[in-house]
């Protein structure tokens, strides 16, 4: 991936000083232990649109708005890993600012946090082992970049574009939300069954995958970032977190049932169809009848 030299964005927090520790609470009226964060994490299967959710109902409670105090400031300059991060979201600015002013609206762009261990959110407390994820209340992105390690070493993911990809997926969560998509979703818990909410979950997710094609399709047009074996390396990582492949991968059956993300199969489709047409209403999965 060709992104040296590039713009970096100015919506990168730095909170990695501030390491919090990797407990804590934040959520309903009892305390999250550490078994309910491995429930939390396979849930949420690394790239879940907000884990925060999944541990607010093993609390039987909502997620607590944080007001802790935390130190943000901009990453150093010769941090490589936080100056790619930053490289690629500026990317995802251009490529969505440019696609929602064609498109007669105004993108306002999500701030990307790097932290260690666990931070506070407007979605509850964020912790490192729930993975990247989005939270819609602060539209904030969050990641410790430990987890790039987990994706190559343990998910079999490497590759620069594999971890773009990451992000460009939470973004896409970011669209959803600015779109109102994502409220509509949430719309709908409670309104129905859990097996019926997953399959809406499946849909939100598989389109995120889709948005994240789209950026890739308009940042190559724009820029040609791509070199030979990236595209495979973003299929490769949609193929490893599919929700059949994790489930295998644990050792566990595969219960269908239970997907929130999608299988591999599907996520490769999605991602693939973003990237070849490069619409926002091609990527439509909640009419689609074949995912």
């Amino acid at each position: 991936m060709k992104w040296e030299g590039n713009r970096e964005s100015d919506n990168v927090e730095d909170r990695r000083d501030d390491g919090g520790p990797s407990g804590g609470g934040g959520f309903g009226g009892r305390g999250i232990g550490i078994g309910s964060i491995v429930i939390a994490l396979v849930a949420s299967y690394f790239l879940g649109v907000n884990p925060m959710t999944v541990l607010s109902l093993l609390s039987g409670g909502s997620p607590a708005p944080q007001t802790q105090q935390v130190t943000a400031h901009k990453p150093p300059a010769d941090d490589r890993m936080a100056k790619f991060v930053s490289t690629v979201l500026a990317d995802t600015e251009d490529v969505w600012t440019d696609v929602f002013s064609k498109a007669g609206a105004t993108y306002k762009e999500p701030k990307l946090v790097l932290f260690r261990g666990s931070t506070p959110t407007s979605c509850g407390q964020g912790q490192a082992a729930m993975g990247p994820f989005y939270c819609p209340g602060d539209q904030k992105v969050y990641i410790d970049l430990g987890f790039y390690e987990t994706l190559k070493n343990r998910l079999g993911a490497p590759g620069d574009f594999a971890q773009a990809y990451v992000i460009a997926h939470e973004v896409g969560h970011h669209v959803q939300n600015l779109l109102g998509i994502s409220a509509k979703m949430e719309q709908m818990r409670g309104r129905v069954s859990s097996s019926e909410y997953n399959a809406l979950s499946v849909r939100l997710e598989l389109q995120a995958d889709c948005f994240a094609g789209v950026w890739a399709h308009h940042a190559q047009a724009a820029r040609q970032l791509l070199e030979q074996g990236d595209v495979e390396e973003a299929m490769n990582a949609a193929a490893r977190i599919g929700d059949d492949a994790l489930q295998k991968s644990a050792g566990g059956s595969v219960v269908p049932e239970s997907f929130t993300h999608g299988t591999s199969a599907q996520r490769q489709r999605w991602f693939d169809a973003g990237l070849k047409n490069g619409k926002v209403k091609g990527c439509d999965t909640f009419s689609a009848r074949q995912l």
